[in-house]
């Protein structure tokens, strides 16, 4: 402590203000600052810092340009000599928390990555100062996603990761987007599909839930290590009605549990995917394709607009020993999300922007895709952190009301969701820790956990399975997806009958010959 009032002695209120906040999490850290506010003039931030930044490998090349620019054009007398490596924003957080300190000094990431780099005091708070700024110019439900508690974390970058509606216009009717019955009708009468994932992913079957208020919310505890209680309300009068809604949709013919824009050369009229899907979707309808954001569906005379989750791309910075290097860091990870960047990345790299001032603008409102998801935005809610098991269990839900054949048989389908949701916290410490195998083997589509066993530390199926090559698979912990390796699927390069083993320490997942 002492430490601490020696360093804020020596810095000017404004800087100490935003200094105090601890490491990365960890409040009354002597080593740490979180500021993002400048020293005054006689303590400045000037100076040349060597750095490392984690980008995309698609962003890898403007974030080098971008960086130059803000060496050229800043106040504050900075330069950095920056590194700028192509690490995946969903590779980003896992390597982070495997090692803080051996990672990017600035990096991108995946929105669901974020409560546990908090939790691993992986991300620098921002100051009071840059926190207004970002609250203020950036898309409301994406502040959330860098918030836990009361305070900002990171910096908004992308607002793109959510889903909408891409039609065929040569199929369906311009005047029929806004009804699900009549998209469904459509489609019968074409003979075509209307895909959108419900069997096979909670993500897209949530947006029933949504559309009639349900939530799904899960707190932490204290300690932020693990989920403490659940405020679901999928049960209950509002679920049903969805449940009624959705039904509509699984019992169709010509409903395909899918969200590939490539669905589009294999006989469908309907995907329900994302601004990702954009350019395969625009090649294969060319001037046929239509965009739009999801339709309503109507019980008992009432409409329901879909709702959708939506997601982002953050931008954070690793807690830093030296303060004035932190604040530095703070400063570009500022100019790198601000709104010059950010449209950069959008005409460059097609990034949705998560500023409002580039949402609004000409370009950006002029891009399809983007248009829709915006449009969709008012019925969408922000990706919290949910327990890893939520995902297999509520996907569950669509199999089960597809079986209904009455309002009972829909209820039973909520009661199963919620025995199951309530199972979540009475689960044993041998189950939590125990590593399992989830993937296309044995024929099985992810839903199934291959037992493992531990031996030195080292965790190893069971028993040897026969893979195929272009098998996929994940080594999870728990059953559930809030830590599971590696971060994209371990992809099969060879047939045969292979052990499946896993390092925790390392992260590495191998195949071993029977």
């Amino acid at each position: 402590m002492k430490r601490i009032l020696a360093i804020l002695l020596a810095l000017v209120m404004v800087f100490a203000l935003a200094a105090c906040g601890g490491n990365g999490g960890n409040e009354g850290g002597e080593e740490n600052n979180n500021s993002t506010e400048a020293p005054a003039a006689d303590d400045s931030i000037a100076g040349t810092y060597d750095i490392t930044v984690w980008a995309a490998e698609k962003a890898v090349d403007l974030t080098k340009q971008q960086i130059q620019k803000f060496n050229e054009t800043n106040e504050f007398g900075v330069t950095f000599n920056a590194t700028v490596e192509p690490v995946s924003e969903a590779d980003a957080g896992t390597n982070m928390v495997t090692d803080v300190e051996a990672g990017g000094d600035l990096y991108c990431f995946a929105q669901d990555q974020f409560a546990r780099l908090v939790q691993a005091g992986a991300l620098a708070k921002l100051g009071v100062g840059a926190a207004e700024t970002v609250k203020s110019a950036n898309d409301a439900g994406v502040v959330k996603a860098a918030t836990a508690g009361e305070e900002l974390y990171a910096y908004p970058m992308t607002a793109d990761n959510g889903y909408f509606m891409y039609y065929d216009k040569s199929v369906i009717d311009e005047a029929d987007i806004d009804s699900l019955e009549k998209l469904i009708e459509d489609c019968e009468a074409a003979n075509k599909y209307f895909a959108m994932e419900m069997n096979t992913s909670a993500w897209y079957l949530a947006s029933f839930f949504f559309a009639t208020g349900c939530v799904s919310e899960w707190k932490m505890g204290e300690d932020g290590a693990s989920f403490v209680e659940v405020n679901d309300t999928f049960d209950s009068p509002e679920g049903l009605i969805a449940a009624k809604g959705m039904k509509k949709l699984v019992d169709s013919p010509m409903h395909l549990s899918s969200s590939k824009g490539s669905e589009f050369a294999s006989n469908a009229a309907i995907v329900v995917t994302g601004t990702w899907d954009y350019e395969a979707v625009k090649e294969i309808l060319g001037d046929n394709m239509g965009v739009a954001d999801l339709p309503s569906f109507t019980v008992d005379g009432k409409e329901y607009h879909l709702g959708s989750f939506n997601g982002c791309k953050l931008m954070g910075v690793k807690p830093q020993k030296d303060v004035k290097k932190q604040a530095a860091l703070h400063k570009l990870a500022q100019y790198l999300t601000g709104y010059e960047c950010q449209m950069e990345r959008f005409n460059e790299l097609s990034w949705g922007p998560s500023n409002s001032e580039a949402q609004a603008s000409e370009e950006v409102k002029a891009n399809p895709g983007l248009a829709a998801l915006i449009a969709q935005s008012p019925y969408s809610v922000p990706q919290g952190q949910m327990h890893g098991s939520w995902w297999d269990i509520a996907k569950v839900i669509a199999d089960d009301v597809k079986d209904a054949t009455d309002d009972a048989g829909l209820q039973q389908a909520l009661d199963n969701y919620k025995a199951k949701i309530e199972a979540v916290f009475n689960v044993s410490d041998e189950v939590k820790n125990a590593f399992t195998v989830i993937g296309s083997i044995n024929g099985d589509t992810w839903s199934v956990d291959l037992e493992m066993e531990e031996a030195d530390g080292v965790w190893k199926t069971v028993e040897a399975y026969e893979l195929n090559e272009g098998d996929e698979f994940k080594v999870r912990q728990g059953k559930s997806w809030d830590v599971a390796y590696p971060a994209d699927n371990f992809k099969v390069e060879e047939a045969g009958t292979y052990y499946i083993q896993l390092d925790p320490a390392s992260g590495e997942v191998t195949l071993v010959a029977e």
